[in-house]
């Protein structure tokens, strides 16, 4: 479990709190309050990320029985520009300190995208946009993932054994930005944060944080998507059991 502890006599004083996750030096605000802006979650890896990379390039998926549906990855940008993009790994801002993704894109099987975009419609009559930080994920990027992070931690990453839904293309890790403003909105917990604060049930933090939480799930909900039992900002759709683990990097995807 996350270890909450105080990061010094000053910062006592202050309330501030530190989260220590895998030796994360990550400082963290007030539990009721939202987080500042740019503000990421991080941690350090238990090994380099430079060190993991070849490691899972070599690596093959799981083999699976099958038999599965064609893959039909549609890109979220071109199927409805106004779904906003902020795709944490190909940055330094994603939990790894270290861009993993060569292109900022996000793709998802044609029923979930279309699904997506639905959502996207319903929220803008509440003033509200989606805004996704990963989409299909390559089942390599999964290893790097499940290698780089301490196994008390392993509950926030897939297991590359089994693979991951992102892998088949049916998950979407999301969050609300304000139609009027273009800020985001904020929520209980930072995107990637490893800590019960993530968790879609939390009761801790702000009335106002928790229902802009619950908002983006209802609506997510309705068109088939649920919720990850900790992390409420990572979204499953219904089928993703017919649709086969992926390992394409983004330059390779072939769009229909």
């Amino acid at each position: 479990m996350i270890a909450w502890r105080w990061l010094g006599l000053g910062l006592l004083a202050a309330g501030a709190l530190c989260i220590s996750a895998c030796r994360t030096t990550t400082p963290l605000i007030a539990m009721h309050s939202a987080a500042p802006p740019g503000a990421f979650f991080h941690l350090t890896p238990l090994r380099p990320v430079a060190e993991l990379l070849p490691i899972a390039l070599a690596a093959n998926p799981p083999r699976e029985p099958g038999p599965f549906r064609p893959t039909a990855l549609t890109e979220l940008a071109v199927l409805d520009p106004t779904i906003k993009l902020d795709i944490r790994y190909a940055t330094n801002r994603n939990f790894l300190s270290t861009p993993i993704y060569s292109q900022a894109r996000a793709f998802l099987q044609r029923p979930a995208a279309e699904a997506l975009v639905r959502v996207q419609r319903a929220l803008a009559l509440e003033g509200y946009g989606l805004l996704v930080h990963d989409a299909y994920r390559p089942w390599y990027v999964t290893k790097i993932f499940w290698d780089a992070t301490a196994p008390e931690n392993h509950k926030f990453v897939a297991d590359p054994e089994h693979g991951s839904r992102h892998n088949r293309g049916c998950a979407v890790d999301l969050t609300l930005y304000d139609l009027k403003t273009g800020d985001v909105v904020p929520m209980p917990s930072l995107y990637d944060e490893m800590s019960e604060r993530a968790y879609p049930h939390y009761e801790g933090g702000s009335e106002v944080l928790r229902r802009h939480r619950d908002l983006l799930r209802r609506y997510m909900e309705a068109e088939g998507f649920a919720v990850y039992e900790y992390e409420w900002w990572h979204f499953d759709y219904q089928d993703w059991q017919s649709y086969a683990i992926g390992n394409m990097r983004f330059e390779d995807v072939l769009l229909p």
